[in-house]
């Protein structure tokens, strides 16, 4: 399968220009000003038109037991949705309960996966307990090809670890140059706040947000960096909502903690009154919850400025009208989550590039080449190179529309984003070198997705 994409504006973080790229063999084999006499499968014309390298979402769960129930995308209908909104790699969450099996859980969450998506992927391997036998299969799994670890400093009793277990799993990763991931809150007050609100009476979504203010989530952040700093494993904070959690990062990282930020599309553009003030707001409870506005535009400076990393979306999806509705008459029983894999980049570009908070090649970096580098990806994923794999997105940006759950590809009943305007959209979508979406309609093949393995010595 050869591929031609012809004069299109090529941009990555470091380059901007107009050239033709030639893909064969799933990879990038060309990339000229004018790629003449040469015979290809296909043939796009790019003209007006930007060519990204293929985006990544470093943060979602596809198969997710959780609260009671499961997610309800498959990697089929995730994988196509993500195709059609620009993305061609995910990196999924292992999430096993502490009970669980590591080794297990690796090849239940691969098995879920392999043969089925359309699009590349990986994981980060969940820390839900430590203790010998985990330790062993942590090690084996490294070998295996992951490079990741993801840890819960919440969710006491389900993925919550001890201090004693955050401190192995943060030398073990130290030890095998593995990156850490953290899901940063305190799970003690949480619990403590639950108990208090609904004691009170006040078991509406709405106060979803009062048992995890900012204050709860910037603890959570100032502990992983003392962690961090002591064992000086290389860590990264997810789906970070508020500037007081983001100021504990900052401080970590001026005194030498190996911290990356990721935040999410919902935090830039939704905030805590869309969880109120009826059972409506369910739709929106996630955690950390969505906050006050005025961290929209802290988030989009750190964003603009690189304080902040990446853009992701902790892609979680529950129905409302079966799945929310378990907490009707407790919040704390409402599966947390807000879809989002479809809709990331075209949000990002509408209200980032478009609405001038933040430069174009400042979006690729954060969208794609930045996870592609922290999590081992790099070149082969995130870039546009020669020897590159060939996942392009030729992106239109004079297409205008609306987001609706009538059209989404998600396997779910709502959509977070109803009726918000986009000013662009990908044209063409490519998975080494093969078209995999065209015009906002999938195209692909079930199945093709490759499971990336990584080297873990990348630090």
């Amino acid at each position: 399968m050869s591929l031609l994409i012809k004069n299109g504006e090529i941009v990555t973080p470091d380059e901007r220009y107009v050239a033709d790229i030639f893909c064969e063999n799933e990879t990038i084999t060309r990339i000229e000003r004018n790629i003449d006499k040469v015979k290809a499968d296909e043939v796009v014309d790019a003209t007006g038109k930007y060519v990204f390298p293929g985006f990544i979402d470093p943060h979602v769960h596809i198969y997710l037991p959780f609260m009671g129930t499961f997610a309800k995308d498959t990697h089929e209908t995730a994988s196509r949705a993500a195709l059609v909104g620009g993305t061609t790699t995910f990196i999924e969450m292992i999430c096993p309960a502490r009970s669980d099996n590591p080794m297990e859980a690796f090849d239940l969450w691969l098995g879920k996966a392999q043969g089925k998506s359309a699009c590349d992927f990986t994981f980060h391997m969940g820390v839900t307990r430590y203790d010998a036998e985990a330790e062993h299969d942590f090690k084996e799994i490294v070998k295996r090809g992951l490079s990741s670890f993801k840890i819960f400093l919440a969710y006491k009793g389900a993925f919550g670890i001890t201090d004693e277990e955050l401190y192995a799993a943060l030398t073990l990763a130290k030890k095998l140059g593995v990156i850490v991931t953290a899901h940063c809150e305190n799970a003690d007050l949480v619990l403590e706040l639950q108990k208090k609100l609904l004691s009170e009476g006040k078991t509406g979504p709405e106060f979803h947000y009062w048992s995890r203010p900012p204050v709860v989530e910037a603890e959570g952040v100032h502990h992983l960096m003392t962690f961090a700093e002591m064992t000086g494993a290389h860590v990264y904070t997810v789906h970070t909502s508020c500037e007081e959690a983001l100021n504990e990062a900052v401080r970590g990282k001026e005194r030498g903690v190996n911290v990356w930020v990721e935040t999410l599309i919902q935090y830039l553009l939704l905030d805590r009154t869309n969880a109120e003030p009826n059972f409506e707001g369910a739709k929106n409870v996630m955690s950390p919850p969505l906050r006050d506005k005025k961290n929209q535009e802290v988030m989009w400076k750190a964003l603009a400025d690189g304080s902040v990393a990446t853009l992701a979306t902790d892609h979680a999806p529950f129905d409302f009208q079966t799945q929310k509705q378990m907490g009707k008459d407790d919040f704390t029983k409402i599966p947390n989550g807000i879809p989002s894999l479809e809709d990331r980049v075209n949000l990002y570009f509408t209200h980032g590039v478009k609405g001038n908070r933040i430069d174009i090649q400042r979006f690729v970096d954060s969208a794609s080449t930045q996870a592609a580098k922290l999590f081992g990806l790099f070149p082969r994923k995130g870039a546009i190179k020669v020897g590159s794999d060939a996942d392009l997105v030729v992106y239109d940006p004079t297409y205008r529309g609306k987001i609706s759950a009538k059209t989404h590809q998600m396997n779910l009943d709502y959509n977070s984003f109803e009726g918000f305007e986009i000013q662009g959209r990908p044209y063409i979508v490519t998975v080494r070198g093969k078209v995999a979406a065209r015009d906002g309609k999938f195209v692909g093949e079930f199945g093709r997705g490759q499971f990336l393995k990584r080297e873990p010595s990348h630090f």
